[in-house]
């Protein structure tokens, strides 16, 4: 163990050194904001007990200034209100899909396969070009800037970007230490590795604030997100190999709500690091996938971090253990090692430990102007012990993969699925009557029929291809795959506002 920490902490000094180099050489991508909305970017917001936060954060998304649109909260069978709050919204731009047990909380990949089905399954998206359908998956306490999706938009110019991650912070990160050590990780994370990484093709995709092109999940079949811990690593490094580039966008970003438990916090990152360490299998996948070096490269180590950091924790243990005996021992040669050469030991010591905390500080200030500089610094060097917190959540996760220990719940603050768009919408600027309308549809082995009740509970059945309810002129090919396909999705869908006589739909 005597070489093993200089070399490594010498590896991670000069692998931050060269991406802190990277990140800054080059300008990301284009700064020109399209003037038109022809993406249609769907919000796809997992909730599980989320009743306190969902409606505030249905309120942001769709004060966002973008009219192509819409937004569907999957409710994975909370116990909360949250379907109740969501019921309360009768907008044609929100969806509700409700799964129920014993198929929901099987995680955050399967709540998100089963609305990707019921979008892929709807008229609407059916007659879309993929191309220009965007599924945004953000977090039930997400906040985006209003700027996101003009911001975002561009990056889909490039026929090869499948998926945009963009940057993440958190919100309440004034009211906790912890929560301020998050926003700093997450900060420092993206403004250094993931902008490196956008240059060389091997962005990463986080759980919140990540944009994903329908063609490129369509290339994944059917349930392009795994069931694994990280299913957002597992999904980037899938499109990767199949051809597919992933951007950072470092113009915007998203807000989420820190941990504020240091229990808690451990828990999500060793949570992370078992993801990780199961995205393993992606190692051959890689090899084969004829990337550019420096993106295989980048990916290979990326994936050899948990590996790394096991070893980092092993080596510092041991200097740290062979010190604390020398100076009970002998402590007056220790403190003449320590000191000789004017102290050029214990330099040596704080450049390996804090050698970049100036740059962390540098980039965070920037980020937050309302931080002095002082508690910049203060804050840089706090967070070379925090990240000490991978240590503790690294043995943790490998003793419970040792145990064969996989589930998890969420981090705390259907048999029956959702069909999501409504085939009553209509086109852009057409005149529709005002009622109140609730929607049910049903794919599959269900019987395909839409049930209508307005306002008077007059109800009226109708078989799902009838041209009159689409509202739209379907291609006969688009409706006889819509019949046949076998979504797994039935039971309810959701409703949509009054619209009030005369007005014209957006």
């Amino acid at each position: 163990m005597r070489y093993v920490t200089p070399i490594l902490i010498f590896a991670f000094l000069v692998y931050g050194i060269g991406y802190v180099i990277l990140s800054r050489t080059k300008k990301s991508l284009p700064e020109v904001e399209r003037s038109n909305e022809d993406i249609h970017f769907i919000f796809l917001l997992p909730c599980l007990n989320e009743g306190k936060v969902i409606g505030k954060s249905l309120d942001r998304l769709l004060e966002i200034p973008y009219s192509n649109k819409s937004v569907v909260v999957i409710d994975d069978a909370s116990d909360d209100d949250t379907f109740e709050v969501v019921s309360r919204y009768f907008d044609r731009r929100v969806s509700l899909l409700r799964r129920e047990l014993p198929e929901a909380r099987k995680g955050k990949g399967e709540a998100l396969n089963a609305a990707y089905r019921a979008i892929t399954s709807s008229p609407e998206i059916i007659a879309s070009d993929p191309d220009k359908v965007v599924i945004v998956i953000v977090d039930a306490d997400g906040r985006l800037q209003s700027d996101a999706l003009s911001k975002v938009a561009p990056y889909f110019d490039d026929p090869k970007v499948a998926a945009v991650q963009i940057g993440v912070r958190m919100y309440n990160s004034a009211k906790s230490i912890l929560a301020r050590m998050q926003d700093f990780e997450f900060l420092v994370f993206t403004e250094i590795f993931q902008r490196a990484r956008h240059q060389i093709g091997s962005s990463g995709l986080g759980g919140n604030g990540q944009f994903n092109r329908l063609s490129g999940l369509a290339d994944l079949g059917e349930a392009p997100w795994s069931n694994l811990l990280t299913e957002d690593l597992d999904l980037g490094l899938k499109l990767i190999e199949r051809g597919w580039l992933n951007a950072f966008c470092q113009d915007t970003f998203v807000s989420q709500q820190g941990v504020t438990s240091f229990s808690k916090l451990i828990r999500q990152r060793t949570r992370w690091f078992q993801g990780h360490l199961q995205c393993w299998y992606h190692f051959p996948r890689i090899i084969k996938a004829k990337l550019s070096p420096g993106a295989t490269i980048d990916l290979l180590y990326n994936l050899t971090g948990p590996l790394t950091v096991l070893l980092l924790s092993l080596s510092i243990f041991a200097v740290l253990f062979a010190n604390i005996l020398i100076l009970i021992a002998e402590p007056m040669r220790y403190f003449h090692a320590v000191t000789s050469n004017y102290g050029l030991p214990l330099i040596l010591v704080y450049v390996f430990s804090f050698g970049f905390a100036p740059v962390y500080a540098y980039l965070y200030l920037k980020a937050t102007p309302e931080i002095s500089v002082i508690r910049g610094l203060y804050y840089a060097h706090l967070y070379v012990f925090y990240s000490y917190i991978w240590f503790i959540s690294g043995w943790k996760a490998i003793f419970r993969i040792v145990f064969r220990k996989k589930g998890w719940s969420k981090t705390s603050r259907f048999t029956k699925q959702a069909a999501i768009l409504d085939p009553y919408e209509a086109s852009k600027g057409r005149l529709v009557k005002r009622q109140e309308r609730r929607t049910v549809m049903s794919f599959g082995s269900e019987p395909r029929v839409v049930e209508v009740e307005n306002a008077h509970n007059r109800r009226g059945e109708f078989t799902l291809d009838d041209i009159d309810l689409l509202n739209q002129e379907l291609p006969p090919e688009l409706l006889n795959r819509l019949v046949r396909r076998d979504s797994g999705a039935r039971g309810l869908g959701f409703l949509w506002s009054d619209v009030e006589q005369g007005e014209q739909s957006r």
